[in-house]
């Protein structure tokens, strides 16, 4: 599985860092549980068996855009979620978002939530949260308002555990 990802700036990754540490501290499941030095906030824009990294090359140009995060998302069902910060999805982004998806092609089934019109902008801050953590993990959390920008492009080769930088 390959994954393109955008990164924020410092002071965004560095909120979201501390938003992670909140949640650790807390005792409760965090994205920042990972110690890899591959890991790190991102906005997840395509999720693909096969991605071609040098075809994105070009769509780094297009950086920086703008960020913004809205408030708090749940993603999943029955027992596990994922917490999420939203993303709040300008035009610059979808438009951003659209090229990825063109150069890198439609998704297989399992991979449907990033297609065109099914995408939902986030950077994660937990998975595997039960239910029962969901309102624990709320007050543990800052959530300041950050507005800043997504200047980093990168493609995750989950497989070779490996990050080719596109910028």
């Amino acid at each position: 599985m390959f994954s393109v990802e955008l990164l924020p700036d410092g002071q965004i990754d560095a909120a979201v860092r501390e938003e992670w540490r909140r949640l650790l501290d807390a005792g409760l499941p965090s994205a920042g549980m990972h110690a890899a030095p591959t890991n790190r906030p991102h906005v997840t824009v395509a999720v693909r068996d096969v991605v071609d990294a040098a075809s994105l090359v070009p769509l780094a140009a297009l950086l920086p855009i703008p960020l913004e995060l809205g408030g708090v998302v749940l993603f999943g069902r029955a027992e596990r979620f994922v917490l999420a910060r939203a993303v709040v999805a300008t035009e610059q982004l979808l438009e951003f978002h659209r090229a990825v998806a063109h150069t890198v092609g439609a998704p297989e089934a399992r991979y449907e939530n990033t297609a065109r019109d099914r995408w939902s902008p986030h950077l994660t801050l937990a998975r595997r949260l039960r239910s029962d953590q969901v309102a624990s993990a709320l007050r543990a959390l800052a959530m300041p308002a950050l507005q800043g920008a997504l200047d980093g492009l990168r493609v995750w080769d989950s497989a070779a555990k490996r990050v080719t930088a596109l910028r």
